[in-house]
């Protein structure tokens, strides 16, 4: 299964009465698949993942990968400010099937290229599975630099 090839949709988590609403899950991942996307992104920073604490997070990342059953990769958000935390995240994310994970910059925090570089590299170097750099500066407040991408893509 290619991970990185055609478009992959950062879904939207619905809720209800203040719990995931697995049935419209369901749907959204059903519409999704047979109308042909590449690649889903579940609780990615659209999928409202900070509002979700960490058993809901990994449970639907689990209920994605298996209303999919592998017809197009599942990429799962397991970014965090805290390198320990998204360490966490992205084992348990890889343990319920996950093809690969979306790891944003640590927000909030501000480090320099060097922290980056050492909170991505511990990430990588706990999972089996492809990891997606995900910056998004004007919402974490520090971008990569593209040589810090090109460091660790070697």
């Amino acid at each position: 299964m290619t991970l990185f090839k055609g478009a992959g949709v950062a879904l939207v988590t619905p809720f209800s009465e203040g719990h995931v609403d697995y049935g419209s899950l369901a749907g959204l991942l059903d519409w999704q698949v047979s109308s042909g996307i590449d690649a889903i992104v579940s609780c990615g920073t659209t999928g409202e993942a900070s509002t979700l604490n960490d058993e809901e997070h990994i449970n639907t990342v689990k209920f994605t990968v298996d209303a999919v059953k592998k017809k197009v990769p599942v990429i799962a958000g397991a970014g965090s400010n805290d390198t320990g935390h998204a360490v966490f995240m992205a084992q348990e994310l890889e343990k319920v099937g996950a093809d690969g994970l979306l790891i944003v910059t640590p927000y909030y925090n501000k480090c320099t290229q060097r922290g980056l570089i050492k909170h991505y590299e511990k990430i990588a170097d706990s999972v089996n599975i492809p990891i997606i750099l995900y910056s998004v500066a004007g919402r974490t407040g520090v971008n990569i630099s593209p040589s810090s991408v090109a460091a660790l893509s070697r």
